[in-house]
């Protein structure tokens, strides 16, 4: 049952005059300190969410979600006298720079259709007048030109006219000059990208015949005539096209339908052409250059990208969706069959005989002056049979090494060992060295146990396949706004997930804070690993693959200290990220073992990538989509879809608290929480990531205690 120790504990402790010689120096670390950490990441970040933003701003313009304006005008201002009888193609004197007018001759038509390419009627259209001989103008609007190059250039090459319908479809008549110049720029770039071709000709959206142009869209195409365009409008439909005319069509399949009736209809010696054949004009349709073709296919590989991007992640943002609420329904289902299993385990005449066999305790201290004794003090008043307390002191430079000598000369039970700063792995190594029993338990220097809390957390070792122990810790610091974000992450994820990863016996950590494990497992593994910085993480994976069950125990309580600024916050979880990945990367061929170590891999480590690495890096993305849609696509969807997200999140706080035993108070500073602290807890994922990716090896991260609860908790105890 017990071990003999290489030295008498008695030993250790030093001489009188020794204690008065101030500690060395902590020497620092190399393991993790070859480089500095990366700064890149943060532009890389920036530059990642700034394509995103253009993406989808590029995007939505292109869709009427950003700047769109309100289609055909209802009553308006009548346009200039000049202009209510004038001929539907318009175009600007270059002599005097007066508008000017134009019509068919007679018994020619001019087939026009408006919008477009489509996939589905375009093609159809080009059939019927490619069967009759005919030609047309197609005013095409540049998005749909810059979605469908190979319509485009099936219209080029079948002899018709182009023309163009903006960029994006917008009423000309409700935008600045600036903006309306724009559109017509980007319809060019447009098709001089998919097709290689320039256009003088223009029809203003939204517009019919002539006499019905209202004032401002007369201006809009004043401005436009002064830029080069010839502005084609409608005849009246009524008019006879004997008398020559232009026919306007919307593009759809009606147009497809009325195209072939008017085919049918006999009309004795009509032509159909198109605007500038019938009208004479030369050069409306032509190529471009090659600077201008190289600009044009630029600007529709931007729009395919961005639209490919956009959809791609709306479907990631519903797969995610879609995951999330998988998860939340996985993680309460077998939430619920732990607590059954724990209900049945203490049922009367099946509950196994109670462990009572005496535990060594591992307590690795740096610098650990403000809560060392407080630690201490709850572990002799453990109620548990016997307990071994070995304080090993990793080079503390404070009163750490004091404090804890100071507690060993009252009570026997406790050993202290000192040793040059050589980190926490290679603390309880030592630690471990002079374990005297078969139970060990592992420790932080800050955690404060229930007295109870020790002999709990070793009941599971009844089951000979159980090799190590997960506690249930809690935040003692849990004033604030800060702490009690920290205490309903470690209340509905921490403990949550534990309960699931028991129940799937693939748990990936037991917890540095409180944790208990059975000697011939560790020795079996060869001890705590030093190759990553969450040792913790590392041996308990190293454990699984052995073949080992890891469960939690939920009885078995111990508060821990948690970070009271930002900044020590992000220390600490940007190590335990980065060693978590270090981990996952060590024991990646976890994924194809068998039997227990199968098991941990393709759940444990498939569950650790997706929901702690990939999920979180498309988070800042989300977010971004989330911006977007509340400016630019509605604050009530977004607002609902918020509401919704924040409510599911209070039913799975309340139902994990109740899990736990805790009060609800807290729940009311979760929807702050989604806001602010799960956004800093996505960028440590991102910069751990990146890290990672860039072979950085980083720093060991500590957090500076306060020591306010466990000075607490000793006064408490005294």
């Amino acid at each position: 049952m017990t071990r003999r120790s290489p030295r008498d504990t008695r030993t250790t402790a030093p001489r009188a005059s020794a204690r008065r010689t101030p500690p060395p120096p902590a020497r620092p670390r190399t393991r993790h300190a070859l480089r500095r950490d990366p700064r890149a990441h943060w532009l890389l970040l920036l530059l990642g969410l700034a394509v995103a933003a253009t993406a989808l701003t590029f995007s939505g313009y292109g869709r009427h979600e950003i700047a769109a304006t309100s289609g055909p005008a209802g009553a308006c201002a009548p346009p200039p006298r000049t202009l209510r009888a004038a001929g539907p193609v318009l175009s600007q004197d270059p002599g005097t720079g007066d508008p000017r007018s134009a019509r068919m001759p007679a018994r020619a038509v001019a087939l026009t259709y408006d919008g477009g390419p489509d996939p589905a009627w375009t093609p159809a259209l080009l059939d019927v007048l490619a069967r009759h001989h005919a030609r047309a103008t197609f005013f095409l609007t540049g998005t749909e030109a810059a979605a469908h190059p190979g319509l485009v250039r099936r219209i080029r090459d079948e002899g018709h006219e182009i023309g163009t319908h903006t960029y994006s479809d917008v009423n000309l008549a409700e935008v600045s000059a600036v903006r309306a110049r724009l559109e017509l720029s980007l319809g060019q770039n447009t098709l001089a990208g998919s097709a290689g071709v320039g256009t003088r000709l223009l029809r203003l959206p939204h517009t019919a015949i002539t006499a019905s142009l209202c004032a401002d869209q007369a201006d809009a195409a004043r401005r436009a005539m002064a830029d080069g365009y010839v502005v084609v409008a409608a005849d009246d439909p009524a008019r006879s096209p004997r008398l020559g005319a232009v026919r306007q069509f919307t593009g759809s399949a009606q147009a497809v339908r009325d195209t072939e009736r008017l085919f049918a209809a006999p009309l004795g010696g009509v032509r159909f052409t198109t605007v500038g054949d019938g009208l004479g004009l030369d050069g409306v349709t032509h190529s471009v250059s090659v600077t201008e073709q190289v600009r044009g296919t630029a600007l529709v590989w931007a729009q395919t990208a961005s639209l490919f991007f956009v959809d791609a992640m709306v479907w990631l943002m519903v797969a995610a969706g879609v995951i999330t609420v998988a998860r939340l329904v996985l993680l309460f289902t077998v939430a619920r069959v732990h607590v059954r299993r724990v209900r049945a385990r203490r049922r009367r005449g099946r509950r196994p005989p109670r462990l009572t066999e005496p535990v060594s305790v591992i307590v690795p201290a740096y610098n650990e002056e403000a809560g060392i004794e407080a630690t201490i003090r709850s572990l002799l008043a453990s109620t548990h049979t016997y307990v071994q307390v070995i304080v090993v002191d990793d080079g503390s430079s404070d009163r750490t090494y004091e404090i804890a000598e100071w507690m060993r000369a009252q009570d026997a039970r406790v050993m202290v060992v000192r040793q040059e700063n050589a980190g926490k792995a290679a603390a309880l190594n030592t630690g471990l060295s002079w374990a005297q029993f078969d139970l060990v338990v592992m420790i932080d220097g800050d955690t404060v146990f229930e007295p109870d809390a020790i002999g709990n957390l070793i009941q599971p070792f009844t089951d000979p396949r159980v090799g190590a122990v997960s506690g249930n810790t809690k935040v003692g610091n849990r004033q604030g706004v800060l702490g009690r974000w920290q205490h309903l992450e470690y209340v509905i994820g921490f403990n949550l997930d534990r309960r699931m990863f028991d129940v799937l016996e693939c748990m990936p950590t037991v917890p540095g804070a409180i944790g208990a494990f059975r000697r011939t497992a560790l020795d079996g593994v060869g001890g705590v690993s030093e190759d990553t910085l969450a040792e913790d993480t590392d041996l308990t994976m190293a454990l699984c693959r052995a073949g080992w069950r890891v469960v939690y125990e939920e009885t078995a309580i111990a508060w821990t200290e948690v970070p009271a600024s930002v900044r020590q916050l992000w220390k600490q979880r940007y190590r335990w990220c980065y060693g978590t990945l270090q981990a996952m990367w060590k024991h990646r061929r976890a994924l194809v073992e068998r039997g227990q170590a199968g098991k941990f891999g393709r759940r444990g480590l498939t569950y650790l990538l997706l929901f702690q690495t990939l999920l979180p890096l498309f988070a800042p993305l989300v977010d971004v989509f989330a911006v977007y849609g509340l400016l630019f696509q509605g604050t009530g969807q977004a607002a609902l879809v918020w509401l919704a997200f924040t409510a599911v999140q209070v039913v799975s706080a309340l139902y994990a608290l109740r899990l736990d035993k805790e009060r609800f108070e807290p729940v009311w500073t979760l929807p702050l929480q989604i806001v602010v602290y799960r956004q800093l807890m996505y960028l440590v994922v991102v910069q751990s990531v990146v890290t990672a990716l860039l072979g950085n090896r980083l720093r060991w991260q500590r957090m500076q205690r306060a020591g306010t609860f466990g000075n607490q908790a000793a006064r408490q105890g005294s």
